[in-house]
C-alpha cells in the first residue's frame, strides 16, 4: 500500500498487530482531506454537516489506497453485523466481515472505538464500530460469531477512541455492563468531579469483551481521540466534528 500525494504516510495509522500475509489495515486521522471549518480535513463523514463535495473528494483520495471502494455503513450504535462483499447501499448496520477478496470493511469513528479483526489463517476479516451501547449490546461477539471463527484464531486491534479520562458516563452505562459480568466494574473509576458519574475505559472494556469470547490476541488501544485535536476528529470534544475511518481487508 502506497500513500497517493494527497494522503501521505503521516496521516495514516497502520496497525502494529501480527495480521497474516494477505491481509491488511488502516485508520484514518484527520489529515490528507479537503474539507474546512470544524470538519477539517480529512472528514469521510456525509451526516456531519461537511460540503458533500469535500466529502466526495475524500472519500475518493481514501478509495485510492484501496483494492476496491470502502463498504461504507449507515451506523446506528447498535449490534447488527453485515457481509461487506454484499453491500451495495450503506446499511443500517455497525460492523461488517468478509471471506472474499478486495471486498473492504470499513466502520466510521470520533470517539467511538474501532475494532478490527483478522483469522490467524487470513481467510476473514471483520471491522466493528464500538460505540459505548454496540459494546453493551454485543457488536464484537456478533461480529465474532458471523466470521465463524473461535475466537483463539482471531487476532484483534483496537483503533483510536475516547480515553478513559474524557469519557465520563452515568450509572446507566456502568449498568449495562455489569448486567452482563460484573467484573467488568474494573473498567469503571467514580469520578473525581461528579457525583454518580463514572470514568469508562472503552479499551479495557473491548479487552474484556474479547477475552470472554476466547480473542488472546489483541493488540493497539490507548489513543485518545479527545486529547489529541491536531490529529483526531472527537464529537465529545468538538460536537461538529469529521469522522475517520478504520478499514480492513484481504487479498484475493
Amino acid at each position: 500500500m502506497t500513500p497517493t500525494d494527497s494522503i501521505a504516510a503521516a496521516d495514516l495509522i497502520v496497525p502494529d498487530w501480527p495480521a497474516p500475509p494477505g491481509v491488511h489495515a488502516l485508520c484514518t486521522t484527520r489529515g490528507g482531506g479537503v474539507s474546512t471549518g470544524p470538519c477539517r480535513s480529512l472528514n469521510l463523514g456525509t451526516r456531519t454537516g461537511d460540503d458533500p463535495a469535500a466529502v466526495a473528494e475524500n472519500r475518493r483520495r481514501l478509495d485510492a489506497l484501496l483494492p476496491g471502494p470502502a463498504r461504507w455503513l449507515h451506523q446506528v450504535h447498535g449490534s447488527r453485523v453485515v457481509a461487506a462483499h454484499s453491500i451495495e447501499a450503506p446499511p443500517q448496520a455497525d460492523a461488517s466481515f468478509t471471506d472474499r477478496g478486495h471486498a473492504v470493511c470499513t466502520v466510521m469513528v470520533a470517539d467511538c472505538m474501532p475494532v478490527l479483526l483478522c483469522s490467524e489463517d487470513g481467510l476473514r476479516v471483520g471491522a466493528v464500530h464500538c460505540g459505548w451501547r454496540g459494546l453493551a449490546g454485543g457488536a464484537i461477539e456478533n461480529t465474532l460469531a458471523a466470521m465463524g471463527i473461535d475466537g483463539q484464531r482471531i487476532i484483534a486491534w483496537l483503533g483510536p477512541a475516547i480515553g478513559p479520562a474524557a469519557f465520563e458516563v452515568g450509572a446507566d452505562v456502568r449498568d449495562a455492563f455489569l448486567a452482563v459480568d460484573a467484573s467488568d466494574t474494573a473498567a469503571f473509576a467514580p469520578s473525581p468531579t461528579a457525583s454518580g458519574k463514572w470514568h469508562a475505559d472503552l479499551f479495557a472494556l473491548g479487552r474484556r469483551r474479547l477475552a470472554r469470547a476466547g480473542v488472546e490476541r489483541v493488540y493497539g488501544g490507548g489513543l485518545c481521540t479527545v486529547s489529541d485535536p491536531d490529529r483526531f476528529f472527537s464529537y465529545r470534544r468538538d460536537k461538529v466534528t469529521g469522522r475517520m475511518a478504520a478499514l480492513v481487508w484481504r487479498d484475493a
